[in-house]
């Protein structure tokens, strides 16, 4: 392993370097160098100096004076000492519990119920496990039963109890401008539901996202028999057609195509973001942490080539940036060199530096034949995936690391194609009633298909639009329902694997909202049957009839339908002729003040759906940690050839259409790529999404929907504050993350090794008795965190965490319990390896903070627990300034909204709601902990080893995150703390963290002669 920068361990500590702890890196170091801005990699003196003056400034603010005088100081002292008596003794308001008359089953107030449910995102199904306090749902966590999040869950998944809960959602029923009722809409549905089945539905269209729920395809297959001239569309703006067009090309028809990493040794991904958020992401995303186990025989190898940072890319053992336009010729040179039949002689003029590497590649998949795997994102044309699929099965993957299987839509559709042909058709007066279900086109179409204009045309004269908001699309509708979220709504889904779900109802609707399966109920002459019923009757046609009751509440209760999976298609190879019918495009010429342009969905807020949801604003996001906006993301090259630096307002012009966007110079760019994300730019998203960023959806075109060139870029003089959090929390030049190779770590030469500090240190043992039983403790695995942010998320919804607004991120006033901080490595701006480390409260044994609290709000537990008592915080913030973990959050103002009523049944009734002028941070969720030791106590046993599990760490889809008690040696954390890669942080201060973490691994430079990029 890397030999580790330390003090010399035969030469005794100064209290100098006691209290400085590691200094940064001298001249002339030839250690790693890790860095997280442009502007640090580059600083002179003048970046510190910066940050100095920053933060001078933010005392300065706080204080009102530049130093404070001693006489300041004794008069704050004396102060804390005097609130701290005032504060600890409030009187708590005189009120009447209520019991039940009769109680009901299960319900014991103050415990938690769980049931299972599942969502729909995209057109794939994910399995939920969702907490319920007092039929409030409060939490949610992922269904270990189900197969495709196998207990994680991702960011959007957790933030779903805020949408919720949403005060901005749509209350009630409107026609044409005014409030109306949905019993008025049933009869307006009825009378409709006569005419158009009298003229065979002629006129009639519906337009969907795509759609998951085998109820709702069976209606609309119903509807169409019942109307056989309407017609079904179906939109995502992050949709597959690519993907199943691509499989038409090569095998003749459409399939979904599956990838399992598990069964895989070397990996590549061309412009493909497998561990970020698509169908089986979270599936995607265990896989690979479980095959880059250190201790594996042979831990899986990835390479990727994209033309912007991604989770997967930057996970990579090697990444190279290349443009989207050039990533088909990657392709088409990588299958030369496998000598794939049919494979296309493409000008690679453009990717000649990067030859040696792609036949090195080549030789690396031929020797893991069967075991190896080429992925081609969604971003790419047709052609790409048609060729990748050639690829796979020259390699032998389709039926090992690639499998087919039927599409889960009723008549897969080219999505795109299907929206241009319903604006025609509008235009030219062939539809007359368009119902819109939960989409939303007059914002997420492309720009050339003006649907805000189409829409309002006069021959349409009926635009029913249900959605969770009164958006864009529901401004302009004759008649808008406010849509039943999917947890008040009955309903079923299917995965992309064929796992199918059902979706129960866990409160009842908030605003009266409906589903679309009510809907199309109502069309259908159904109207008045539940939606529980409308579901069971869908089920009992799929299901034996003797066992229905059994397998319908088994399904209920585990979250899984026992359906067999659809079959899949047996291993067929794409034939020359088939690859000869596919027309190669020609290659892309950029003029000379031309650029490429890159669409991709926002990774917080993904297409715009997500833009009224405070938690996913605020997550910085994992690559350029910017919060509260989007940019535009350009190389460090072309920003210094242009002129342009961060923050600096530009004009992106792409086909005559204009719009102002800042710039964000991003380390791993294409040189020659713009890269702008979906999403914002809403003008009816709610409070909290309205006028945030620019609208990259007025660039994007229904021909080039996810990249193109032509892109024309000026600069101007303006600016726009950008809230980057990729500065906040510094560690003053101390060694964040610990990277060596997994050759160095089974073969350690020497020197190599962790040597752990002197055990020194200037704090003394807390005075409390330390527990027998129980030392709770927390490992994290570098070597698996992907940097995804979901651990921050779920951390935020368990802990009732606030949001603080744009301005105060600015000023470094975030309140996340657990940050993810993002680290470069190297001298290479153009594209440097890139580290993730999740860091929450280390709950260290001698807690710097403890001994400074005035007032003892934050204490040592016996059983190892830093701990805070909110009502004796009087502010002071000593801690927070003597955490050298920067872990510690102080509400400045009220942040916490305590007066909108449907966020108060969002808080979690077991952690305290803080409030202005208290500090607070990660708990090790010690409501959890209390929960598991009320439990054992009442079964009279001890708390197991691996019982209690955090918030963060039952999110975490990589399972990087491991919390047990340290005084259990069967315990997951106590195994991981003997791991020869476990390394505390800041261990050289002598803090003893109860919080470790385990080195990252990587291939290096071991299957090429060539710098590892990842």
């Amino acid at each position: 392993m890397m030999k580790p920068q330390v003090a010399d361990l035969d030469k005794p500590l100064t209290l100098t370097e006691l209290m400085r702890g590691a200094a940064a890196p001298e001249a002339g170091s030839t250690g790693p160098r890790y860095w997280r801005s442009l502007s640090e990699l580059a600083d002179d003196g003048a970046f510190s100096e910066q940050a100095r003056t920053a933060a001078a400034r933010a005392q300065a603010a706080i204080f009102g004076l530049d130093d404070s005088s001693r006489r300041k100081f004794l008069t704050l002292m004396g102060a804390s000492f005097a609130l701290a008596g005032v504060t600890g003794c409030g009187v708590q308001p005189l009120e009447k519990i209520v019991p039940y008359v009769e109680q009901p089953e299960l319900i014991v107030p103050g415990k938690p119920l769980f049931f299972a449910t599942a969502s729909s995102f995209g057109g794939d199904g994910v399995g939920l496990l969702v907490e319920s306090q007092m039929g409030r749902p409060t939490k949610i966590e992922g269904n270990p039963s189900h197969p495709t999040s196998r207990g994680a869950t991702d960011i959007f998944a957790q933030a779903e109890v805020l949408n919720l809960y949403d005060p901005d959602r749509s209350q009630v029923v409107v026609h044409d401008g005014r409030v109306d009722t949905w019993e008025r809409f049933l009869r307006f549905a009825i009378d409709l539901r006569e005419r158009k089945k009298a003229e065979r539905g002629r006129g009639l269209r519906l337009l969907t996202r795509s759609v998951a729920s085998p109820t709702e395809l069976d209606q609309i297959r119903r509807l169409r028999e019942l109307m056989p001239e309407a017609k079904w569309h179906s939109y995502e703006p992050v949709n597959r057609d690519a993907s199943r067009k691509g499989a038409e090309l090569a095998l003749g028809s459409a399939f979904e195509v599956g990838y399992h990493l598990e069964k895989a040794d070397v990996v590549v991904a061309l412009d493909a973001d497998l561990l970020g958020r698509g169908p089986a992401g979270l599936r995607h995303a265990r896989a690979f942490a479980d095959r880059r186990d250190p201790d594996g025989e042979s831990p899986l190898r990835l390479y990727a080539f994209e033309p912007t940072p991604t989770l997967t890319g930057v996970a990579a053992d090697r990444r190279t940036p290349v443009a989207s336009a050039d990533v088909l010729l990657v392709l088409a040179a990588l299958a030369r060199a496998l000598k794939v039949e049919g494979a296309p002689e493409l000008d690679g003029k453009r990717i000649e530096p990067h030859a040696a590497a792609i036949v090195a590649l080549a030789a690396e998949l031929e020797a893991a034949k069967g075991k190896a795997l080429v992925v081609v994102g969604d971003g790419q044309p047709a052609e790409a995936h048609a060729l990748a699929l050639a690829v796979n099965a020259a390699l032998g993957a389709i039926g090992e690391t690639l499998t087919l299987a039927p599409p889960a839509e009723l008549a897969p559709v080219d999505q795109t194609a299907s929206l241009v042909e319903l604006a025609r058709d509008i235009e030219s007066g062939a539809v007359d009633t368009l119902f819109v279900l939960g989409a939303n086109p007059v914002y997420e179409a492309p720009s050339d298909l003006k649907m805000g204009d189409v829409l309002q045309n006069p021959k349409l004269t009926a635009l029913i639009h249900l959605g969770l908001h009164n958006d864009e699309t529901g401004a302009i509708s004759h008649w808008h329902i406010p849509e039943a979220h999917f947890l008040e709504a009955w309903g079923d889904v299917r995965s992309a694997d064929g796992t199918c779900s059902l979706q129960q109802p866990l409160i009842e609707p908030l605003y009266q909202g409906r589903s679309a399966s009510d809907v199309l109920a109502a069309l259908l002459g159904e109207v008045g049957v539940p939606g529980q019923e409308l579901v069971r009757s869908y089920w009992r046609t799929r299901l034996p009839a003797e066992t229905f009751e059994q397998t319908w509440r088994k399904a209920l209760r585990d979250g899984v339908v026992d359906l067999p999976a659809p079959a899949e298609k047996a291993a067929e190879t794409p034939t020359a002729a088939k690859l000869d019918k596919v027309q190669w495009p020609g290659p892309a010429v950029l003029a000379a003040d031309e650029l490429e342009i890159v669409f991709r969905p926002d990774p917080t807020i993904w297409d715009g759906r997500y833009a009224n949801n405070g938690w996913l604003q605020e997550l910085p996001k994992p690559l350029t940690t910017l919060t509260w906006d989007n940019a535009a993301l350009v190389s460090p090259a072309l920003a210094k050839r242009l002129g342009l630096e961060d923050q600096q307002v530009v004009l992106l012009e792409f086909r005559s259409s204009i719009v102002e966007a800042p710039v964000l110079i991003t380390p791993g760019q294409a040189e020659d790529t713009v890269t702008v994300h979906l999403g914002y730019g809403r003008a009816r998203a709610g409070r909290v999404g309205n006028g945030i960023g620019f609208d990259a959806y007025r660039l994007r075109r229904s021909d080039a929907p996810w990249a193109a060139v032509g892109l024309k870029l000026t600069a101007t003089t303006k600016r726009i504050p950008l809230a980057i959090t990729q500065h906040h929390h510094r560690t003053e030049g101390r060694e964040p993350v610990k990277v060596t190779t997994f050759a160095e770590y089974k073969h350690p030469g020497e020197g190599h090794g962790h040597h752990p500090h002197p055990d020194g240190s200037l704090y003394p043992d807390p005075p409390v008795p330390q527990s027998e039983d129980y030392a709770w403790g927390m490992a994290i695995d570098l070597n698996r965190c992907i940097g995804c942010g979901s651990c921050t998320i779920a951390c935020q919804s368990e802990n009732n965490i606030p949001i603080v607004g744009k301005d105060q991120v600015l000023n470094s006033r975030e309140m996340h319990w657990i940050r993810v901080d993002r680290y470069y490595e190297g001298d290479d701006e153009a594209n440097p390896a890139t580290h993730f480390q999740p860091v929450p409260c280390m709950h260290c044994e001698k807690a710097p903070c403890e001994l400074v609290c005035p007032v003892e709000a934050t204490t040592h537990s016996d059983e190892g627990l830093n701990e805070m008592t909110y009502n004796r915080c009087v502010g002071t913030r000593y801690c927070g300034n003597n955490c050298p973990y920067k872990v510690r959050r102080f509400n400045f103002l009220e942040y916490t909204d305590n007066t909108t009523p449907s966020l108060q049944l969002l808080r979690n009734p077991d952690v305290t709601v803080r409030m202005r002028g208290v500090m607070e941070k990660c708990t090790y969720c010690v409501q959890r902990i209390n929960e598991a030791r009320q439990n054992a106590k009442v079964e009279h046993r001890k708390v197991g080893g691996d019982e209690v599990a955090t918030a963060c760490q039952a999110a975490c889809p990589t399972r990087a995150i491991v919390f047990g008690n340290l005084l259990d040696p069967e315990s997951s954390v106590s195994k991981l703390r003997n791991s020869p890669r476990n390394y505390a942080l800041l261990e050289e201060l002598g803090t003893k963290p109860r919080t470790t973490y385990l080195t990252k691994l990587t291939h290096g430079a071991e299957a090429h002669e060539e710098p590892r990029h990842g």
